[in-house]
């Protein structure tokens, strides 16, 4: 993967791509949108993504919408974080959780967490996502796997995304339950990423690039994928993040790869929530758009992050995925209100009333659509 993101210029500060996608003419742009929805070219990412597209927002809306339906039907699953720690050893500018902000950290102990999770279960999640800081003296492969154990009866789909970690240890994890890693590269540009990471285990970008095939090749079932926006040009972003994406799915068919668009959010301690990259809500409905023309297949996901008015129009638009009633603290869903989060959410909704906007829009919330019973070993 560093070798393909340096030969397409995709690991620097992104010139070369942001004077060729502002060349883009509609011409172009048209012919990006005749070819066949669904199927991934570089070019034709960058003519969706240029400002020449912008005129043609409704079109791609369209073929999105369709696109998905097919492919998906009119169906959006829904999932929940469950926290389990804000220790953590990195320096990450944008995060709440930073090692150098000053507050009163939590970790859940196993059994904390099994009743969090009850909690999450008693709303009717079946697929949840266990997140933490980089906490490995406690958030250990161990404890994953005896959460997961736990967990199992509860949820048909239970995910991480935590710290990277190798294929031995994925595998472990994927023996224990665990069926999915989400882990976003934040930034493609090697210099803003050494930038915004000052010092910890994250810094190690090429380390952090390679993860991803590490959870594949252990196995596990899904690969979620991000940037997270506002850290630099969203559309050399958006073009970084799928050659990453197309590479996963060619050398690890058997997995199914998702992309996230978490916009960056008020975090305590930081500065970050208003960047001079900032994402609008029109250039996020050309990302989403893009991508799903692009790769019929994967999954979309809208996080919490995004207000409720937003999320209930972008449904429509290609997303297949959602969080709701999201907690992004330690111990948030029995209570612990003093607890610090990670970011602020926007979207406050409780899981039913999420799933209420979904049918009044005419489609069908799914809380588990697959069993671990049919993994194949």
């Amino acid at each position: 993967m560093k070798a393909i993101l340096a030969e397409n210029n995709l690991d620097v500060s992104g010139e070369f791509w942001k004077e060729r996608i502002e060349r883009i003419t509609p011409d172009e742009v048209e012919r990006a949108l005749s070819e066949q929805p669904g199927l991934y070219r570089l070019e034709k990412l960058a003519a969706l993504v240029a400002p020449a597209a912008e005129d043609y927002l409704e079109q791609m809306a369209r073929l999105s919408q369709k696109l998905t339906v097919r492919r998906f039907g009119k169906t959006i699953r829904l999932y929940a974080p469950l926290y389990l720690s804000n220790y953590c050893v990195n320096c990450c500018l944008y995060c709440g959780f930073n090692c150098e902000h000053k507050f009163n950290r939590v970790r859940l102990s196993v059994e904390q967490a099994v009743a969090e999770a009850g909690i999450i279960a008693s709303e009717g999640f079946r697929d949840i996502l266990l997140v933490s800081s980089e906490d490995r003296q406690f958030i250990t492969v161990k404890y994953l796997a005896e959460l997961a154990a736990k967990l199992r009866a509860k949820f048909s789909s239970i995910s991480i995304e935590v710290y990277q970690m190798d294929t031995t240890q994925y595998g472990e994890l994927f023996k224990a339950g665990i069926d999915g890693v989400t882990l976003y590269q934040e930034t493609y540009d090697r210099d803003a990423y050494r930038c915004c990471h000052l010092h910890g285990p994250k810094c190690d970008y090429d380390n952090r690039l390679a993860t991803p095939g590490y959870a594949a090749a252990a196995g596990m079932r899904q690969i979620g994928l991000g940037v997270l926006l506002g850290l630099k040009d969203w559309r050399v972003e958006t073009l970084a993040l799928a050659e990453h994406a197309h590479s996963l799915m060619k050398h690890y068919w058997q997995c199914h790869i998702s992309f996230s668009f978490p916009r960056l959010r008020p975090a305590f301690g930081t500065s970050y929530g208003e960047s001079q990259y900032r994402v609008t809500d029109r250039n996020l409905v050309q990302m989403i758009t893009a991508l799903r023309l692009c790769f019929a297949d994967a999954g979309l996901v809208l996080s919490t992050r995004e207000p409720a008015w937003l999320r209930d129009k972008l449904i429509k638009l290609g997303v297949t995925k959602m969080s709701a009633g999201s907690r992004t603290n330690p111990g948030g869903y029995s209570g612990q209100t003093k607890t610090v989060g990670q970011f602020e959410i926007d979207d406050r909704r409780s899981p039913s009333e999420v799933s209420g906007m979904l049918r009044r829009q005419g489609f069908e919330p799914v809380w588990k659509d697959w069993d671990a019973a049919f993994q194949i070993p």
